[in-house]
Formats: structure tokens, sequence, C-alpha cells
């Protein structure tokens, strides 16, 4: 049976699977709503594409209950709004872009709490 903390990994890789799967097959679908613009080259399909591959990654993590990813991943995804929140206020990208690091943050948050619950810390430092 899969961990709290894992079944979260599982969740969210999901997420990165479809919001990568429509970056790369119709931009339009998960940004549009957002008010932002499809990328009229290849490179938001290049995005969308790394995306999937991350979700790969969350989903294998997420299956192997790899503890070391988990904690890792709960710092990186909390990182992403903070990087956004720079992106937006240096006017290098627009503020509806936060929508997605709002997404990471949650799903950041869920993971920390799950994995607090199971007493594992969150130190990257623990083996």
């Amino acid at each position: 049976m899969m961990t709290p903390a894992a079944r979260s990994l599982q969740v969210f890789g999901l997420y990165l699977l479809g919001a990568g799967g429509l970056l790369m097959l119709v931009p339009a679908a998960p940004l549009g709503p957002l008010g932002l613009a499809a990328p009229a080259d290849a490179w938001g399909r290049v995005a969308g594409m790394l995306v999937c591959f991350l979700g790969i990654y969350y989903l294998v993590g997420a299956r192997a209950e790899l503890l070391s990813f988990m904690r890792a991943s709960v710092w990186v995804r909390a990182s992403v709004i903070v990087f956004l929140g720079a992106f937006v206020g240096a006017g290098l990208a627009p503020a509806p872009l936060l929508v997605f690091g709002l997404i990471d943050l949650a799903a950041a948050t869920w993971t920390a709490l799950a994995l607090r619950s199971m007493g594992a810390p969150l130190s990257l430092r623990t083996a």
C-alpha cells in the first residue's frame, strides 16, 4: 500500500503528465483560461515535453517510495512560487503564471505534511 507522501507525489506526477501533455498538444488549453497566450514557436511544446518527463520521475519516485526524492521535491516545488514571483516582479512574466506556482506550493505542502505525519524529516541532509 502506498504511503500518504507517496500518494501526494503520484497525484502531482499525474498533474504534470496532464499539464505537460496539454502544453505539447494544445498549448492554449492550459494557458488560455489564465489569459496567457500560447507560444507561437516550438518552445512551449518542448516545455510541455519536459513537464511530462518530470511527471514520469514523480510517478517512479512515488511507486518506489523514495523518501530522499520526496524530501527534495518539497523544497524544489516550494521554491517555484519564489522564482515565478521574481519573474513577475521583474516584469519578465505575466502575473497569472503565479497560478502554477501556487499549485506547486500546495502540492509541496501536502507532501511535507504527509512526511511529517510519517515521522520522516524534511531535511535534505538526512539519509
